[in-house]
């Protein structure tokens, strides 16, 4: 991959398994926004960027190469090879089929805060729904960020939310997530919640720590472990991949519980495995 700097602008070249639509509208994100000409404008890590491919080529607005190989670099996921991940997971006849409908998703390296809040927000809730609490949570709560005369925000640390109160989050819209919102602002203020911790430890053990939080079960607990965490073997199952596993994996599966069955058939590859299982059961059930 070739790295150019231009313009307040990096242009990668020669860019392979990366589109943009899969990557950023395939559930594992929710600060990223499509604009008119297919572009992405979001914030990440205090930093405020649009992103766009044409080809093999990957524009990256307002940052500079150093920024980039600092920050969006890892983000993206770009040192990983997804060719070779989707060779060997194209060995499964199922997930060969779905790989087809979003060969160019990556999974995101995404802060673990930001995602506790995210996926709390995203309990038994929809997208768009969850888009629209998150935005307004960063316009109460974060700095603002100018990008081409567009006012954007910043996602708030733990520590600048302390104090906040249920009737602060209660503007947000949110229902009876508030409470878990609130708890789990405390908890990590107050060092009940270790976020190193999370990020170091094996999956069981992380997975066992971030449940410590109100309102975190097995779905939220997976998606933050997943794509907050680096936890790649972590397998988040909803309503979609609940309908995907039981249609296309009904021989298979047997007698087996979904968790047994990832874990012996997908092993480390199973968050990749769900994204894109995940995005084929959307695309097919438009």
């Amino acid at each position: 991959m070739k790295i150019e700097e231009r313009e307040n602008s990096v242009f990668l070249e020669g860019v392979k398994d990366f589109e943009p639509v899969h990557i950023f509208d395939c559930g594992q994100c929710f600060r990223w926004d499509v604009s008119e000409d297919g572009s992405y404008t979001g914030v990440a890590g205090g930093k405020a960027v649009n992103i766009s491919k044409n080809g093999d080529c990957v524009t990256i607005k307002n940052t500079t190469k150093a920024e980039f190989e600092e920050f969006w670099s890892k983000y993206l996921d770009l040192d990983f090879d997804y060719g070779e991940l989707k060779k060997t997971l194209s060995e499964d006849e199922v997930l060969a089929q779905a790989i087809k409908s979003g060969e160019g998703i990556r999974i995101l390296n995404q802060d673990l805060w930001e995602c506790i809040i995210s996926f709390i927000i995203s309990a038994n809730n929809n997208i768009p729904r969850i888009k629209r609490i998150i935005k307004i949570f960063c316009e109460r709560f974060g700095d603002e960020i100018n990008f081409g005369g567009e006012k954007l925000y910043t996602f708030p640390s733990a520590e600048k939310l302390s104090g906040i109160t249920i009737q602060d989050i209660k503007s947000l819209r949110a229902g009876y997530r508030d409470k878990y919102l609130i708890d789990a602002i405390e908890k990590v203020n107050r060092k009940e919640i270790d976020l190193k911790f999370i990020k170091e430890a094996p999956y069981n053990e992380a997975k066992k720590e971030i449940m410590k939080i109100k309102g975190i079960g097995n779905k939220v607990a997976d998606c933050i472990l997943l794509f907050g965490a680096g936890k790649k073997n972590a397998f988040p199952v909803d309503v979609w991949i609940k309908r995907v596993m039981e249609t296309l994996y009904k021989d298979q599966m047997r007698d087996m519980d979904i968790s047994s069955f990832v874990k012996e058939r997908f092993g480390e590859y199973g968050g990749y495995a769900q994204q894109y299982l995940f995005y084929h059961m959307r695309v097919i059930s438009k």
